[in-house]
């Protein structure tokens, strides 16, 4: 049998204005709520629309009014707790605006990234929020810009592009991580990131395409070299991308003639990664190898031993680039401003004395 319900036509303005007994245009102005009208036509108009369960044509609207109502927001990886506590945190700013947010996961990948930009853009989008996968391949974000199309960086700056960006203290928080290690007498510290790894190995810092990351290393490189050690980049490993190469990465450091005593894990995936690795090999944190992560994730609190974190304060980040986003749109006179949030070290039981 045929269902009726498959060929009903979209209600259109037309329509509420019939059953309101209005003009088209009367029941334009109520339903995009512009222009002035009585009381009593207001409540017939919405009346009717309620009745003919009307629903908006957001592109229509859009290109009547200038605005969609849409924020876009590019996120690395929605797996990944930072990313689903910074879009919470997005949401919940935009929200009170009165904006809707339309979210896309680049998984770290820069063609996905482009494409998601291009999408979004195409949507009519008011205003846009990325975390770039890679900073050194801006073009489609330069496009954004040339389009007049507001636009935040989150997580990661380019310096490059003059746009407002919301970042951690990245490299601060990686010194004072790898302070705390050092002062508990390690000497051998490895950094462990999921960033994809290229080359044979061998890291060059300033070559790291995500800001973040390298600036994390550069923390971390800076108190290793402070504490005399003859080579701070030796146990700096990329690569961590999902559990099997984490095992990998972790068994390589481990199978060094002087393996390291320690770790900083660059997010709370890869913390969790790390943990996973070490336990699967009988070792004991913080007896065997201690431990840091990125990120107050649920995970770390309801270990043995509970794991010593980098607070970002994440949540406030994305809240942060939310209200940013949204004075943009409604071009408030604002300076480029490059926005970090301070982290702090929260220690727990994961990192032993030697």
């Amino acid at each position: 049998m045929e269902d009726p319900v498959a060929h009903k036509r979209s209600v259109t303005v037309a329509d509420v204005a019939k059953a309101a007994r209005v003009s088209k245009a009367t029941a334009a102005r109520v339903l995009g709520g512009y222009g002035v009208v009585s009381g009593k036509i207001k409540d017939q108009v919405m009346a009717a629309a309620a009745a003919l369960e009307y629903r908006p044509n957001e592109l229509a609207r859009s290109m009547s009014t200038g605005r969609s109502g849409i924020i876009g927001v590019v996120v690395g990886d929605i797996e990944n707790a930072f990313f689903s506590l910074a879009v919470r945190g997005i949401t919940d700013a935009a929200r009170v605006a009165g904006f809707n947010v339309i979210i896309s996961n680049s998984g770290e990948k820069l063609e996905a990234e482009k494409s998601a930009v291009d999408l979004l853009i195409g949507k009519r989008v008011d205003g846009l929020i990325v975390t770039p996968a890679r900073c050194d391949s801006i073009d489609h974000l330069r496009h954004v810009r040339r389009a007049g199309m507001p636009l935040v960086l989150f997580d990661r700056t380019i310096p490059e592009l003059d746009v407002d960006s919301v970042t951690g203290d990245d490299r601060e928080a990686a010194i004072a991580a790898t302070r705390f290690m050092v002062g508990e007498g390690h000497r051998r510290l490895a950094y462990v990131s999921a960033m994809d790894a290229e080359g044979n190995g061998f890291i060059d810092i300033g070559g790291i395409s995500n800001s973040a990351v390298r600036e994390r290393v550069e923390g971390f490189v800076s108190v290793l070299t402070e504490a005399g050690s003859p080579n701070p980049v030796h146990y700096v490993r990329l690569g961590a991308t999902d559990q099997p190469q984490t095992d990998a990465v972790i068994k390589r450091l481990l199978a060094d003639p002087s393996p390291p005593t320690a770790i900083l894990a660059s997010d709370s995936l890869v913390g969790l990664r790390v943990f996973k690795s070490l336990q699967s090999l009988g070792l004991s944190i913080p007896d065997d190898v201690s431990m840091i992560s990125f990120l107050d994730a649920d995970w770390t609190t309801v270990t043995v031993p509970p794991i010593t974190i980098v607070d970002q304060h994440v949540y406030e980040m994305g809240k942060l680039a939310g209200e940013r986003l949204v004075a943009r749109i409604e071009q408030s006179p604002l300076a480029v401003e490059r926005l970090r949030v301070r982290t702090r070290l929260v220690t727990r039981g994961s990192v032993a004395k030697r």
